[in-house]
Parts: structure tokens; C-alpha cells; sequence
């Protein structure tokens, strides 16, 4: 089997010895499976200083022409919040020339590697990550001591890798070099989320908060603290501290992230219409935010409207060709029928995923996801197993609950479906598709009053959770029995 090293060692220690390797495994037609390294693709995280607080926030301002899109992108990084994509770019050009001209410079390199770090997850491109690993690693050999730059910039990419273990490791270090800096804070509650600590995740939201961040990163540390709310199950505290951070937002890509968590929010609790406005309004401040055109062709499927939903989906891949969007497009396509289309996303999920897994990611969660619908539900459980025992978050155990079931062991199965849905176990978070399979375990474990019930829930949650789970909830209610004569949540149009 191939062995794979990834990412420098503590400071002190030599940079190339880096944490144990991992087990590289194919994926059935031939698409790589793991490799070492992950993160939450969610947060812009950089322990690089932070901007000086400013009095008044304006609305998010149009770049204006003396202002130099490196300086731009700079300051995101330095504040905490996305940066354009062009703007990363001319920054990563200009880090680039730095380092040749001043090798020695260990900050050049930390700011030139966080600065791949966000472009690779701003675009869904991972030939970023390696670049990233080399330049922060090369930041770290230049200056082992005290280098909370080239730490933080680690802990994000392991973040972005979905290596939650390893983004810890950076990101403890990290903090404790900068334990007044408040963007050491963010990568340490993804990584603890990913691998189940809500507690762990909702002290750091803590002491972060504590620190009263000045104006300007306010929008930043909201979203954050909304992430923390929405898995512990505080829908509207979320929801708020979302649509404030959007109000007092300085830029538009920040602006734009904002709008587009709280469409997805808008989405998780199945209002389509309120989903659907700020997802539009997210492209209208942001063109480029390409997540909230995904999210803009999930509401208008919801609403009926297939082709616009397709042409979003289309427009948001050819953005950023993310592989689990790619899934998501395929299945709805399966739902309407078009099962050669289907299958054409299906295979470019494949590929994508292979990049993916080329440029260090961890993606036994999407692979093992998929399989269990859609291919060898055998082969999901023994990667999902593995990737629970390294980092057992509430989707992983979702996700290892089903592929149980679908490899035909309900009662293996209901123990992680159980874990998953449970507020006292887990993050709190009131997931549609969760409870879905909570319940259709639960009907073939000949639980039928639980089953029922949980049935019915998944639909009052998100009644369009799913173009294709959502028609199987209703048949299975349906064939439990004793369903009201009202109409079951969604039937209604």
C-alpha cells in the first residue's frame, strides 16, 4: 500500500516527521480513497495580527481603483474573514516574489501558505493544498520558535484537509502563543467539532467572545458563534447572530458568506422562499460566492422550479466543482428521472473526489456517503468505521448508522443513528436527514412506533430535505400506517 506523509512537526522537532502516516485505499472504479488531512470547509482562519478596531462600520464597500486587491486580500486574512478569489490570487502572486527575493522570511512564507489554504478552499481547487503544506512547512524550518503564523496557517489547512486530529495539534499550539489573539480561536472550534467535542468547541466559543474582538472582526466571530449555535440546536441565537454579522459586514465576500448561512439556515428548517431570497441576495453582493448558487438551485428544486435549479447547480460547479455539490446535482437529477445525467455526475463526482484525495483531503466521509446509496454499502461501513475511530463527529456517525443498514445491520446501525440525533450525545443539531434515517432504521429493526415517529419529524424539520429521501419517507409512513388525513409536511406544494 502507498504511505502518504503530510504536514512538519512540532516546533523543535525536525519539520519533516509530521504525524503518523495513513493508509491510502482504492476506491471501487477507480477512484483513490483517503489520504491524511481535512478540515471544515467552512472557516477563513489565520492567527496573522489583527486589523486595528475602527469606529464605524460602513456597508460593504466597492473596491475602489487606488486599492490593491494584495492589500485587500491581505487584510481578509489578517481579519479572520474570506477574501475574494482574483484578490487571493494578485496576494499569492505578490507573497510568491517575496519569498524568492527574501527567502529567510518565515512570515512571507506563513502568509504566502494560508494564502493557497483559503484559495484552495475559496475554489474547491486541493492542487492548492500541497503548495500550502510546502510553504507553511518551509515557514516553520526558517522559524521553529514562536511561529504562531505558520501554526495557525497549519491548523487551517488541516482543517480544509478534513485532518481534525492534526488540526488540533497546530491549533492548541497556536493558542498557546497567542492566547490573547482571537483567530487563534476558529480553527480549534472546527477541529473540536470534527471530532465530537462539542464541549470542547463551545469553551473555545467561550473564551473567544470573552476577548470582545474589536469592529472590524465583530462580523466574523458572529458567524462563528452562529456555526456553534446552529449544533447545539439554537436555531434563532444562530440565525441572529448571522444576520447581524451580514449587516455590519465590510466587504462582500464577508458579506456574501454571511447571507449565504443564513439562507442555509433558512434551508435546514424547510423554508424555501426565505432560503431562496438570501441565497439571490448572497450572488447579487457576491457573484462569486458559489456556495450560495448551490444553495439557490436546492431551494428552487424545492419549489418546483427544476430547469432554473439545474442551470444554478450548473453555473455554481462551473465556479467551484466541489465534489459533494456534484453529488447533490446528480441526485437531483436521478429524482427527475434523468438517470444517464445522473450517472454523468456520479462519474464527475468520482473524479473530483480523486483530485481531492490527490491534494491530501480526507474524503472517506463523501466516498462512504455515496456508497452507501449508491454502491457497495459494504465498502462505506469498513471506511466509515475507520473514519470514526479517528474523528467522530455527529456526521460521521450518521453516516456509519446508515451504511450499517444499508450492509443490512439495523441494530449495529441504531446505535450510531442514536448518536446522531441525540442532544445529549452529540452537537444538538436538528438535522431532516438524520432523523430520516433514524426512522427508516428504526422500520426495519420492526420499531414501528418509533419509526413513525421519527418519520414525521424528519418532514415537519425540512420537508424537502432530500429529492430523492423525501419520496421514500412518505412511502414508508405510508406503509407504517395511522398517518393523519391531513397531508403529510410538503404534499401541499
Amino acid at each position: 500500500m502507498e504511505i502518504r506523509q503530510y504536514g512538519p512537526s512540532a516546533p523543535g522537532t525536525s519539520p519533516a516527521a509530521g504525524p503518523p502516516p495513513r493508509r491510502r485505499r482504492r476506491w471501487p472504479l477507480g477512484v483513490l480513497a483517503v489520504a491524511l488531512a481535512g478540515g471544515a470547509a467552512g472557516a477563513v482562519l489565520t492567527l496573522l495580527p489583527d486589523e486595528p478596531e475602527r469606529r464605524a462600520v460602513p456597508p460593504p464597500p466597492a473596491a475602489g481603483p487606488r486599492t490593491q486587491p494584495q492589500a485587500l486580500a491581505l487584510a481578509a486574512l489578517t481579519s479572520g474573514v474570506p477574501a475574494a478569489l482574483p484578490d487571493l490570487t494578485a496576494l499569492i502572486g505578490q507573497q510568491e516574489g517575496r519569498v524568492r527575493a527574501r527567502p529567510q522570511d518565515a512570515r512571507a512564507w506563513a502568509v504566502l501558505g494560508t494564502a493557497y489554504v483559503e484559495r484552495g478552499r475559496a475554489s474547491a481547487d486541493p492542487a492548492n493544498y500541497p503548495k500550502a503544506e510546502r510553504a507553511l512547512t518551509t515557514s516553520i524550518q526558517v522559524r521553529a520558535a514562536g511561529n504562531a503564523e505558520a501554526l495557525g496557517g497549519l491548523a487551517a489547512l488541516a482543517n480544509a484537509r478534513r485532518d481534525f486530529g492534526t488540526a488540533k495539534r497546530y491549533g492548541e499550539q497556536a493558542l498557546k502563543l497567542t492566547p490573547k489573539r482571537w483567530t487563534a480561536y476558529p480553527p480549534l472550534i472546527d477541529a473540536y467539532t470534527g471530532l465530537g467535542d462539542y464541549e470542547a468547541a463551545r469553551g473555545a466559543l467561550d473564551k473567544l467572545l470573552a476577548l470582545r474582538p474589536g469592529a472590524a472582526a465583530r462580523p466574523a466571530v458572529m458567524a462563528r458563534a452562529s456555526a456553534v449555535y446552529r449544533d447545539r440546536g439554537w436555531r434563532e441565537d444562530a440565525v441572529a447572530q448571522l444576520t447581524d454579522a451580514a449587516s455590519t459586514a465590510r466587504t462582500a465576500p464577508e458579506q456574501g458568506a454571511c447571507l449565504t448561512g443564513v439562507g442555509q439556515l433558512a434551508w435546514e428548517r424547510g423554508d424555501r422562499e426565505d432560503a431562496l431570497r438570501h441565497f439571490e441576495a448572497a450572488v447579487r453582493v457576491d457573484p462569486g460566492r458559489w456556495s450560495a448558487l448551490a444553495g439557490k438551485g436546492r431551494a428552487l428544486a424545492a419549489l418546483g422550479r427544476a430547469d432554473e435549479a439545474l442551470t444554478a447547480y450548473r453555473a455554481a460547479l462551473a465556479g467551484q466543482p466541489d465534489p459533494r455539490v456534484t453529488l447533490e446535482l446528480g441526485e437531483l437529477l436521478e429524482s427527475l428521472g434523468q438517470f444517464s445525467s445522473a450517472q454523468e455526475q456520479y462519474e464527475l463526482m468520482r473524479e473530483r473526489v480523486e483530485r481531492s484525495v490527490d491534494g491530501g483531503v480526507d474524503e472517506e466521509l463523501l466516498i462512504g456517503q455515496y456508497e452507501a446509496d449508491h454502491g457497495d454499502a459494504q465498502d462505506a461501513v469498513v471506511r466509515l468505521e475507520e473514519e470514526w475511530r479517528r474523528q467522530p463527529g455527529i456526521e460521521v456517525a450518521d453516516a456509519l448508522g446508515w451504511a450499517l443498514h444499508r450492509a443490512g445491520d439495523d441494530q449495529e446501525a441504531l446505535k450510531y443513528a442514536s448518536i446522531a440525533t441525540d442532544k445529549a450525545k452529540g452537537g444538538g443539531v436538528r438535522s431532516a436527514l438524520y432523523t430520516f434515517h433514524l426512522g427508516m432504521i428504526e422500520r426495519d429493526a420492526d420499531r414501528p412506533g418509533p419509526a413513525r415517529r421519527h418519520l414525521q419529524e424528519a418532514l415537519r424539520i425540512n420537508p424537502y430535505f432530500s429529492p430523492l429521501r423525501v419520496p421514500e419517507a412518505r412511502t414508508a409512513l405510508r406503509e407504517l400506517g395511522d398517518v393523519p388525513d391531513e397531508p403529510l409536511p410538503g404534499e401541499d406544494g
